[in-house]
């Protein structure tokens, strides 16, 4: 699926968002609004290897931009799992079949540009430090609430990587010890009981209406017991955990996002009074929804691209595309 806008004046930058289902491709102007989508099978579904798949993306996008009439200065593509930012290279990415890839070296063989990788969770963050919920913000965190759980962890203005490259992997703090069996193969993790997937999961492994997603199950709360249940014990697994995490890191604010914060109110009230029940001398943080929503990781991108090409990142760049997604045509 592509999507098109008239190309401004100036330097573009190209941004790829690889995930387990599609790859997203934006071409975004100088003055940092989508001007061009495509939208992809991922990596993990394309009939050719994985990596040729989105080397692929990334010639096409060009290609695209060219043919438009905007010049690319830089490409930025974010993934899931261990991304070594510094090298360029996805040490391992299970969902899309990444292993060692040296990404910033192949696509930059590709199309001579600059290139930036990064990882998905930490680009979304960036995107909402520059122009969105957490504008203006040093220490934050912000948590897309998707098939699974990370986080960025923003202290002093940076995010923050860890040793291996894995921090903010917060799905996998255990909530319930002991508790059920996660796909890490570790027990009680939060990603096994307040996730999208895994709220969904988890109903039907209990009984419920088969082909019920986590927004049908939110909205069957009033008249189905189990969802109710599921969906209690969904809201005070996160809030218990953003209570640990309030008190290690002492963020500002709080930014959820992803499929699961779409539930507005009943997701963010019920959230909220968990986790200031649990912080019994202090006050909790803002909790805040994503202002960019699906798109935070590839505005996070296109800012990892500016950067890598040279370009200034002004505050409250990218900001045209909060809200409701660009419309496609196929």
């Amino acid at each position: 699926m592509t999507h098109t806008d008239v190309p401004s004046a100036g330097p573009c930058v190209l941004a790829v968002d690889v995930g387990g289902t599609t790859m997203k491709g934006v071409v975004v102007g100088e003055e940092g609004r989508i001007r061009h989508s495509v939208v992809v099978s991922s990596p993990a579904e394309a009939d050719t290897s994985p990596v040729e798949a989105l080397r692929g993306l990334c010639r096409q996008l060009n290609s695209d931009a060219l043919a438009l009439g905007a010049v690319p200065a830089g490409i930025g593509v974010v993934t899931p799992g261990i991304v070594d930012e510094a090298a360029g290279v996805v040490r391992y990415a299970s969902n899309i079949r990444f292993r060692d890839v040296p990404l910033r070296t192949l696509i930059r063989d590709d199309l001579g540009l600059p290139v930036a990788v990064g990882h998905d969770v930490r680009a979304a963050g960036v995107a909402e430090a520059v122009s969105g919920a957490a504008r203006g913000l040093d220490n934050f965190l912000m948590l897309p609430l998707g098939t699974g759980i990370a986080a960025t962890v923003v202290l002093n203005g940076e995010p923050v990587a860890g040793a291996d490259w894995s921090a903010g992997e917060v799905g996998h703090m255990p909530v319930h010890p002991g508790g059920e069996l996660c796909a890490c193969g570790q027990r009680g993790c939060l990603e096994v009981y307040a996730s999208a997937g895994g709220l969904a999961r988890r109903y039907i492994r209990l009984g419920g209406t088969p082909g019920l997603d986590s927004r049908a199950i939110a909205e069957a709360t009033c008249t189905d017991p189990l969802a109710r249940s599921v969906w209690d014990t969904a809201t005070h697994a996160l809030g218990t955990a953003l209570a640990t995490l309030t008190l290690t890191l002492d963020p500002a604010c709080i930014v959820l996002g992803g499929g699961l914060a779409e539930a507005g109110a009943q997701l963010f009230d019920q959230v909220r009074a968990t986790l200031q029940s649990a912080l019994a001398w202090r006050a909790a943080p803002a909790l805040l929804p994503s202002a960019f929503g699906a798109r935070a990781a590839q505005v996070g991108a296109a800012i990892l691209a500016r950067r890598a090409a040279g370009l200034a990142v002004p505050e409250g760049w990218g900001a045209q595309n909060q809200g409701s997604e660009v419309p496609r045509s196929g």
